[in-house]
């Protein structure tokens, strides 16, 4: 309740909240009707490498709003009310890779040496926190979180955001497993955002790269131990779906160089999965 009267009176598309009754734990928000950008990207496309121009729109003023959310807006929060953490900061990268252990690398019996793996986790982890994260994370910023209301974005299910680093959400968009973007879209997506975060926020382009793609790797990681606990552990098929579009983003990052860092227990893991 808070991030959304505090993000509406920032000018941010975000619905409204219309009534609150804190004592039955009781809201209402405005109508934002029912289409997703996913849905509207499936009921577009005509094969699997097709990305629709018209959908690719939608997708760059989604990425444009993100600065405002991370920079703008992100500075009048109140960051006592995260839940569970206030910040992405170490305890929670390490929840999301055991995760990713617990529910995707035991349930989908893939081996691995325990020790040196969480020795991989420890070495991720330090490259991650380097990067600058005074910035508001919306933690889920995928497709299934923007609504298209009259051809524009609005935003919703932020209610896990907290403090962490601008890398992480726009790596989540363009991993998003089941959009299955095609690469020179993120590409054109990924510097477009850059472009749009530079008119209000300086940055060292060569500086976010350089862990652009840690994040995108502990955030389709951490997607992993969703699909695997949906759907190994409460027997839901729809998350199994989802798995080949995750091993399909690890697959280019790492025929691409895009990971690595040395780690290389995760390294072996993520080849087996593959």
């Amino acid at each position: 309740i808070s991030f959304t009267k505090h993000f509406h009176k920032e000018g941010l598309p975000v619905p409204e909240v219309l009534a609150y009754d804190p004592d039955n734990r009781i809201y209402l928000l405005s109508d934002l009707s029912n289409t997703t950008l996913f849905q509207l990207l499936s009921e577009k496309r005509t094969s699997e490498d097709h990305f629709p121009p018209e959908v690719l729109e939608i997708y760059k003023k989604a990425i444009g709003w993100l600065p405002y959310f991370q920079e703008k807006a992100g500075k009048g929060l109140d960051y006592s009310l995260c839940y569970p953490r206030a910040a992405f900061d170490r305890q929670s990268m390490l929840w999301d890779l055991n995760y990713f252990k617990y529910y995707f690398l035991k349930l989908a019996k893939v081996p691995f040496d325990e020790q040196a793996l969480e020795n991989d986790f420890t070495g991720l982890i330090d490259l991650l926190l380097t990067a600058d994260s005074d910035f508001f994370l919306f933690r889920d910023f995928q497709s299934r979180n923007i609504m298209v209301v009259n051809g524009e974005p609005w935003f919703i299910d932020y209610q896990g955001g907290r403090k962490g680093a601008l890398q992480y959400d726009v790596a989540s968009l363009l991993t998003d497993g089941k959009a299955d973007i095609p690469m020179p879209a993120r590409r054109e997506l990924l510097y477009y955002y850059l472009e749009k975060l530079e008119e209000i926020y300086p940055v060292d382009r060569e500086k976010f790269l350089a862990s652009y793609y840690g994040f995108a790797l502990i955030r389709i990681l951490q997607a992993l131990g969703a699909y695997g606990f949906r759907g190994y552990y409460e027997n839901k098929p729809h998350f199994l779906q989802s798995i080949p579009f995750a091993l399909h983003n690890l697959r280019y990052l790492r025929e691409n160089n895009k990971i690595g860092f040395g780690l290389r227990t995760l390294m072996e893991v993520i080849e087996k999965m593959i």
